[in-house]
C-alpha cells in the first residue's frame, strides 16, 4: 500500500474537495468593529489637531493688523497696558505693554498652585495609600464634584466670602489677586488629587511589598517608593492644574478686578489675560477698533503660553516615565 499527498485525481471524479477550516463569523465581525474604532479614534485625533490649527489660522489676520500698528517688542516688554482707556479708535494714545496682564496671570496661578499642590498631593496619598476601599469609593466622587462646580460660583464665593476674611487678616483691597488665587487653588485640587491618585494606584503592589519586606513603614514606602514610581503621572497632574489656572476666566474676572497693574503685590487688584479677554469680548470695545484687535494679540500670547506648558508637560512625563 502506497501513501502520498492527496490529489484531485486520487479522490476520483465525483469526490468533493477536502473541507477547509470553518469561517468564524464572530471573528470577522470583531475585526470590522476594530477597524471602525480605529477610524473613529484617528478621526478624533485629527479633529483635535484641525481645531488647534483652525484657532491659529483665525488669529493670523487680526494679529497682522495689530502688529502692523504696535511693535512686538513694545507688546512683550512694556510695563503699561492702557488699551481700554481713552479714545478706543486711536492707536497712538495708548500703552500696549502686556506685562501687567501676564504678571497678574502669573500671580494668581502661583497662589493657586501653592494651595492646590500640597492639598492635592496630600489627598492623593491618603486615598491611594491610607483610605480603606469603601472610604475611597465615597470620598473620590465627592472630591471630583468640586471640579463640576461652575467657576462663576467660585468667583462669587471669592468676592463675597474669602475677600472679607482676608481683609480682616491681611488687609487686602476689595479686588485683589490673593482671594481669586486661593479659591482657584481649591478649584483645581480635584484635578491634581484625582490624577495623582490614579497614577499612585497604578504602581504595582509588588514594589510596596518589597519595601515593607526591607523594614520600611507606610510613610517611607509612600514617599520613597510609590511617589517616585508615579512621578510622571503626578507631574502631568500638576501641569494640567497649571494649564487650568492660567486659562481660568470667571474667578479672576469677578474677584481680581479689571485694572491692569504692573505689581508683584497680591494684596491689590491686577487684571489677568483672561480677565481682559472677558472684558473686551463682553462688548466693551467696538469691532474693528484697536482694543478689539488687542483681544486677539492677548489671546495668541495665552495660546502660546498654554502650548509651551503642554510641551514641557510632555517632556517631563517622558523623562520620568517608568515601565513595569
Amino acid at each position: 500500500m502506497t501513501t502520498g499527498p492527496v490529489t484531485a485525481g486520487s479522490l476520483g471524479a465525483g469526490s468533493p474537495p477536502p473541507a477547509g477550516p470553518p469561517i468564524d463569523l464572530s471573528t470577522r465581525r470583531n475585526r470590522v468593529g476594530e477597524r471602525i474604532i480605529k477610524v473613529l479614534l484617528a478621526g478624533s485625533a485629527l479633529l483635535s489637531v484641525a481645531i488647534t490649527v483652525g484657532i491659529a489660522v483665525a488669529l493670523l489676520t487680526p494679529l497682522t493688523t495689530f502688529f502692523s500698528n504696535v511693535g512686538l517688542g513694545e507688546f512683550l516688554t512694556g510695563t503699561s497696558w492702557t488699551a481700554g482707556f481713552g479714545d478706543k479708535s486711536s492707536w497712538t494714545d495708548k500703552d500696549w505693554g502686556v506685562l501687567p496682564l501676564v504678571l497678574g496671570t502669573l500671580s494668581t496661578t502661583v497662589i493657586a498652585l501653592l494651595v492646590a499642590v500640597p492639598f492635592g498631593l496630600g489627598t492623593a496619598i491618603y486615598l491611594s495609600e491610607y483610605a480603606r476601599p469603601k472610604v475611597r469609593k465615597v470620598l473620590k466622587p465627592l472630591l471630583e464634584i468640586l471640579a463640576g462646580v461652575p467657576t462663576v460660583v467660585y468667583g462669587v464665593f471669592a468676592l463675597t466670602i474669602i475677600t472679607p476674611i482676608l481683609q480682616d487678616l491681611v488687609g487686602v483691597e476689595i479686588f485683589n489677586n490673593l482671594s481669586p488665587g486661593v479659591v482657584m487653588g481649591f478649584m483645581i485640587i480635584p484635578t491634581v488629587a484625582s490624577l495623582s491618585e490614579d497614577a499612585m494606584s497604578a504602581v504595582p503592589s509588588a514594589l510596596r511589598e518589597g519595601s515593607y519586606a526591607l523594614g520600611s513603614n507606610r510613610m517611607q514606602t509612600t514617599l520613597r517608593v510609590v511617589f517616585p514610581a508615579a512621578l510622571s503621572g503626578i507631574v502631568a497632574a500638576i501641569v494640567l492644574g497649571i494649564s487650568r489656572a492660567v486659562g481660568e476666566t470667571m474667578i479672576v474676572a469677578i474677584a481680581a478686578g479689571n485694572q491692569p497693574q504692573f505689581t508683584f503685590n497680591p494684596l491689590v487688584g491686577a487684571q489677568t489675560m483672561t480677565g481682559f479677554i472677558a472684558q473686551v469680548a463682553s462688548g466693551d470695545a467696538p469691532q474693528g477698533s484697536p482694543v478689539y484687535y488687542s483681544l486677539f494679540a492677548v489671546g495668541a500670547l495665552l495660546f502660546v503660553i498654554t502650548l509651551v506648558i503642554n510641551a514641557i508637560s510632555i517632556a517631563l512625563v517622558r523623562k520620568f516615565r517608568q515601565a513595569y
